[in-house]
């Protein structure tokens, strides 16, 4: 994930001004809270975190199918 350091915000602002927050959001899809100068949260718009979220999966399954192709013939054999 590529974060813009436009999208860093202290936990100190991000505890007074969240809705200023929520705004970064709203139109960048990211905003990374820090503490004590190191990243520490991640605030994410839902709808990204779902499309993510499905990505994974299908990669999971394009892996699976690609080892079950290229294992076919010992799963046959197991199969008797």
């Amino acid at each position: 994930m590529n974060v813009n350091l436009k999208n860093l915000v202290s936990i100190t602002e991000a505890n007074q001004n969240f809705s200023r927050v929520a705004r970064m959001v709203d139109e960048s899809g990211t905003v990374v809270i820090m503490k004590n100068n190191a990243p520490r949260y991640l605030v994410i718009d839902i709808a990204q975190a779902e499309a993510e979220s499905l990505a994974d999966d299908e990669s999971v399954a394009d892996i699976s199918k690609r080892l079950i192709a290229k294992n076919a013939a010992v799963y046959k054999e197991l199969a008797k």
